[in-house]
């Protein structure tokens, strides 16, 4: 079976209603075999998904990877912690970030490049307040109507 590089992006949408989204980075990810055979398979959830560091280094936490379905006893456990890969410069300003000014990292999206790499592009990003949220809200249906009308 030939198998399309590059056409998994799965995207966390909960992310950018929870957080205020400040800056981006793209980060690669320590896999096992089965990990990335479910990652092209598209059996990946970012919902409650967020990294933390760990002596110095860069981890996601709570990615829902499911099992590889063709997997045998080497199969991955499906929500373990995953190493990010960023250079020494990008770790110390994320982490300097989050120490200092209470920033949070999340993961905004989980794609396959076109080598075939699983990549996570995460986000530095400051809570939402409730009427944040709200005014998010406000904002899709107000664009949704103006589509709408935009149609007719």
């Amino acid at each position: 079976m030939a198998h399309q590089k590059g056409n998994i992006n799965v995207k966390n949408r909960k992310a950018s209603f929870e957080f205020e989204l400040i800056e981006k980075l793209v980060a690669g990810m320590r896999l096992t075999g089965t990990e990335i055979k479910s990652i092209r398979n598209g059996k990946v959830n970012l919902s409650d998904a967020y990294c933390q560091f760990f002596s110095g280094e860069l981890y996601a936490r709570n990615i829902h990877i499911s099992e590889y379905e063709m997997g045998t006893h080497t199969n991955h456990e499906a929500k373990r912690d995953r190493k990010l890969l960023l250079n020494k410069k990008e770790l110390q300003k994320l982490e300097r970030k989050t120490k200092e000014s209470g920033l949070t990292i999340v993961p905004t999206r989980l794609f396959v490049n076109d080598r075939g790499l699983a990549k996570l592009e995460i986000a530095l990003a400051r809570g939402k307040k409730m009427y944040d949220k709200r005014e998010t809200l406000k904002q899709k249906d107000s664009k949704r109507d103006i589509d709408r009308a935009m149609r007719f």
